[in-house]
């Protein structure tokens, strides 16, 4: 495979879902799709020119882990997030890992749920509970594998919690929360130093720094911005809703999508003091009524790709790593021409290959 981008599009499978599914919230996805078979790959996987851009999206078959798992029953409760862990490797190339899942607690869920795949034989074990916790619709893991963080999604006082892994089983033992300084934290990144958790609030439109201590423990906010405005779509776009958060290679920014002002917001990032501070320029613009929701960085350090959620494209951006500056390049549909059923985009990945 050469230079692939994953661009999730949601799409509802009639006759597969059971009830209590949100196919659209999933960021379930095969990232290697060099792993599934030819007939199964995943939609949105197209070939990267050296330029950044993207070329036309071609219709055809998909591989969709959240279809295989609701066909399998693994639960019948929202699955929101997943997280690989790797555990060990082989002289011959293959490994084994954990694998998270993050959830909404409504009906039978009751938090986050891990399993072990094994990359040699592509079987993922069945899911056990890792942990009690409520509405982790995202997880994050630290860079010393170690830890792992979770949003608790709902209310208007959101928060994130902290734990560590047992290096064995796969288990996490809680060690503490932290209030998300705002309402339906709904994504999390922990930064490269390992020193900071960064949480946005989609409820109320925020971005908060949470300094991590040697332990794993989180501390109370050390850095808070208010995101304000609002764009074209009044019914969803009325304010700020922030969606995602991600760090430049050399962990100087952290870009927060916001679906609801249409911006992918820069901010200056001090991992020493645990700090963020608008760039300048502070933001780049998506069209009006976009809604961007998930980021990724390319490999090479020159492009970024944001998923638009409320339009199904994904916009391409040139990057100048030493200004922290996005200019658009490209946008271009994740939909097969004429489709016209209903559809969100919720995630966007470039291969490590670039």
């Amino acid at each position: 495979m050469v230079g692939n981008i994953i661009a999730e599009r949601g799409l509802r499978f009639q006759g597969a879902e059971k009830p209590g599914w949100q196919v659209r919230k999933s960021l379930i996805h095969c990232v290697a799709q060099d792993s599934c078979p030819a007939s199964e790959r995943l939609p949105g996987g197209f070939s990267a020119p050296s330029q950044g851009t993207l070329p036309h999206l071609h219709r055809g078959p998909h591989c969709d882990v959240m279809e295989h798992m609701t066909r399998c029953q693994f639960l019948s409760a929202p699955v929101t997030a997943l997280l690989v862990l790797p555990l060990f490797a082989s002289s011959a190339g293959a490994a084994e890992f954990f694998v998270y899942f993050g959830t909404y607690t409504r009906g039978p869920s009751k938090g986050i749920y891990v399993s072990r795949l094994d990359t040699a034989t592509g079987k993922l074990t069945e899911p056990n509970l890792a942990a009690e916790t409520p509405n982790p619709s995202f997880v994050a893991l630290h860079p010393n594998r170690k830890f792992l963080y979770a949003v608790s999604e709902g209310g208007k006082a959101g928060a994130v919690s902290a734990f560590a892994i047992d290096p064995k089983t796969g288990r996490l033992a809680f060690l503490n929360k932290v209030s998300s300084q705002g309402g339906g934290p709904c994504h999390l990144n922990v930064d490269k130093t390992g020193k900071n958790v960064v949480v946005v609030n989609y409820g109320t439109g925020s971005t908060a720094v949470l300094p991590v201590e040697p332990d794993g423990k989180l501390r109370e906010a050390s850095s808070f911005i208010q995101h304000k405005g609002s764009s074209a779509d009044k019914s969803r776009q009325e304010g700020p809703h922030a969606h995602s958060v991600n760090f430049s290679a050399d962990n100087r920014f952290a870009i927060v999508a916001d679906l609801g002002l249409d911006q992918l917001l820069v901010y200056k990032f001090d991992a020493a003091k645990g700090t963020i501070a608008p760039n300048d320029p502070p933001y780049a613009t998506v069209a009006p009524g976009s809604g961007p929701r998930h980021f990724a960085f390319h490999p090479g350090g020159k492009f970024a790709y944001a998923i638009n959620e409320m339009k199904c494209t994904v916009t391409a951006f040139s990057w100048d790593a030493k200004r922290g500056v996005l200019k658009e390049i490209q946008t271009i549909g994740t939909l097969p021409a004429g489709f016209t059923g209903e559809n969100d985009t919720a995630e966007v990945q470039v291969h490590p290959n670039g």
